[in-house]
Formats: structure tokens, C-alpha cells, sequence
């Protein structure tokens, strides 16, 4: 914890000259939310800039309603990039190919086939080529977040989230892991970070967490971390993507938390049994899953404490243009009321200032 807090700080210094990261700066790095606009003489798109630029949000999430043209897209994140020149905000999207992709054939951007028909058609070096042409299209506009590869395992040909749209590259492990870094290796050709999901294995589930709580206790194999740990130990896991997925095996003292807000998934499983020392970073946290169970302020102080270090809110259920300086209000609240919250949001300054030393 201590070495990747000195070589944010190192990193800080360096692009910053004298300034120190505030417990509010550090804190607004932790907060990546979606935006309305589409165009950077759109209100709400100013006002994102303005937040970045104050501090007080460490990342965009992109959507589908944010992409008018691929022109359009370029000027907002050149204005996002310039807005937070020293620690560099994390633009992001999910385009995975297939049915997950925010930039489409009808603003002109190459589509490509779900990770199901990329598997069944090319071999893992095949398959860098095509993301790498997937991956230098997306960094020409501006981005440097690419939420992907999807880490699941194919194991439920029912499963509503996952195998419906072929999102998984395979049932199999091994398979899996070896797709998964053809696309994280062409991705860092292109200079963009990537984020497996969705841990700890969304595969096997019987219900999607967009729409409410989805239990894997009875579904759920140990061999959903197998891509997990093979990738962590190859140095392929920039971030992992935590999923809304209930595992009673798992459950805290309320028995209702599901991994994105479990101590025992994030700091037991992943950071103690899987070694992960980088970004962690929720699934969006509109979700039912989420929304339809904890309040907004349960919600961030539970996540934190879980040690998430980046909140994902894709204000869509929310839809308020202060939902970040909200996410911000409680932060800083519970750190002024806890020491050791505040010592949670240093660790994962130190964490997300690392990973955006990479950023180019």
C-alpha cells in the first residue's frame, strides 16, 4: 500500500511540480460517472470539464446517447484530456464487439463480433489483430479506458447477461485467459487500459444484476477465478471489474452484500488470495442490484470500506448533474468522521495515480 501511495506521490510531484494531492483530490479521483451531452458546447459536457478540471471527478463514462459523431467524440474527450492535464481523467466506454459497443457503424467506427464468434473464428493471435484494429480506433478518439475483456466463463447457455449476447469466449479457463490477453495485449499496443469482467464470474449466474439481486451461491464454480489469477500473475490486470453477485458463502454480517461491496471478495479473494495490487473498480452502481437495496450513501461508504478505489455511477437511474459533487460530499464526510476511511481513500489515490502514470 505504502510503495503505490509513493509512486502516486512520486508521480504527482513530477507532473505537478510542489502541488500535494488534497484528501479532496484524491477522493474526486475515485469518482468516474456518465454525463448527458454530445457535444462540447453542450452545458452538461462543460460542466463535466469543470469538475475534472476542479478535481472533484477522476473519470466519463461514455454511452451510446453521447455519440453523435466520431468528430464530436474527439473534441469532448481533447476537452476532458485538457482539463485534467496532470493526472490524466479516465475516458471510458465498453466496447467489447457485438452487442456491447458504444461506438457503432452508424457514426462510421469498424464493427467487430462478440467475443463468442471472435473465439470460434480466429486463434488468440488472430484475435490481437482484430482488437488491436478495434483498439487503435478507440484511442485515435481520445479515450483511454476500454471496459473489457469479459473474464465470465461461459458455463450458463441460459444465462441472460452473458451467454445471450456472446459476451464469453468459452466455458473453458484456459480458453478464456488466453482471448482475454490477446485483447488486454493489443489494447496496451494502442495505449488504453482495460478492466476484466466480471469478478467474481457472472457466467454461471441465472439472473442479471442490471435488474435486481442476483444470487450465485448454487451456480457459482471456483473456477471463475481461474482467468483471474492467470491473468493477474501474467501482469495482465490493469483493473478488475467488480460485479453485483450474491454468494451467501460470502456474505457479510447483514447478509445482503453482494462482492461489489464485500470485504470478503475484494480484500480476502482478490487482493489477498489473488495477489491483485492495482485498480479495482465497481460495475456500474445503478445497477438494481445495487439501487434497489442500499441508498446512495450506503452504497458509497460500503463499497469504499469494501475497497473498491474507483465508483462507477453511469447516472442513467440517478440522472442528476451533481451526482459526482454528491459521491464527493460523502466521501469526505465519512473520512472526516473515520481515519481509517480517509486512510482507504489514500490507498487507492495511490493505486488510480499509479495506473494513470500509464495513461498516454
Amino acid at each position: 500500500m505504502r510503495r503505490l501511495l509513493s509512486v502516486a506521490i512520486a508521480f504527482a510531484a513530477l507532473i505537478g511540480g510542489a502541488h500535494a494531492a488534497t484528501l479532496e483530490e484524491m477522493a474526486g479521483q475515485m469518482i468516474v460517472v456518465g454525463f448527458e451531452g454530445s457535444s462540447v458546447d453542450t452545458g452538461s459536457v462543460k460542466a463535466i470539464a469543470a469538475e475534472l478540471e476542479a478535481g472533484h471527478l477522476g473519470g466519463v463514462m461514455y454511452l451510446k446517447k453521447n455519440v453523435k459523431s466520431l468528430g464530436a467524440v474527439r473534441e469532448m474527450n481533447a476537452l476532458f484530456r485538457a482539463s485534467s492535464p496532470n493526472l490524466p481523467p479516465l475516458i471510458t466506454l465498453d466496447q467489447e464487439g457485438g452487442a456491447v459497443e458504444r461506438l457503432t457503424k452508424d457514426v462510421g467506427f469498424t464493427e467487430i463480433a462478440n467475443a463468442r464468434a471472435i473465439a470460434a473464428r480466429n486463434t488468440p493471435e488472430e484475435a490481437e489483430a482484430v482488437y488491436a484494429r478495434m483498439a487503435a480506433g478507440i484511442a485515435e478518439l481520445g479515450f483511454s479506458v476500454n471496459f473489457g475483456p469479459v473474464a465470465d466463463l461461459d458455463t450458463n447457455p441460459d444465462n441472460q447477461v452473458i451467454s445471450r449476447f456472446g459476451r464469453a469466449y468459452s466455458a473453458d479457463a484456459a480458453i478464456v485467459t488466453a482471448y482475454d490477453a490477446a485483447f488486454v495485449k493489443a489494447h496496451h499496443a494502442a495505449g488504453l487500459v482495460t478492466s476484466l469482467k466480471h469478478f467474481p464470474g457472472h457466467g454461471s449466474s441465472t439472473a442479471d444484476s442490471h435488474e435486481g439481486f442476483v444470487d450465485i451461491t448454487e451456480t457459482w464454480s471456483v473456477d471463475e477465478l481461474e482467468p483471474y489469477r492467470a491473468l493477474i500473475a501474467d501482469g495482465l490486470a490493469d483493473m478488475v471489474m467488480v460485479g453485483h453477485l450474491y454468494h451467501a458463502d460470502y456474505a457479510e454480517g447483514d447478509g445482503q452484500s453482494p462482492s461489489s461491496l464485500s470485504p470478503r471478495w475484494i480484500d480476502g479473494v482478490l487482493r489477498d488470495e489473488l495477489k491483485f495490487d492495482g485498480v479495482v473498480i465497481s460495475d456500474d452502481l445503478e445497477m438494481g442490484a445495487i439501487r434497489d437495496h442500499f441508498t446512495l450513501e450506503q452504497t458509497v461508504v460500503k463499497a469504499v470500506r469494501a475497497g473498491m478505489d474507483v465508483l462507477l455511477f453511469s447516472n442513467t437511474a440517478y440522472q442528476r448533474p451533481g451526482l459526482g459533487q454528491e459521491v464527493l460530499d460523502i466521501l469526505l464526510r465519512e473520512a472526516a468522521a473515520d481515519p481509517a476511511f480517509a486512510a482507504r481513500i489514500e490507498q487507492s489515490y495511490g493505486r488510480i495515480a499509479a495506473l494513470k502514470s500509464r495513461i498516454n
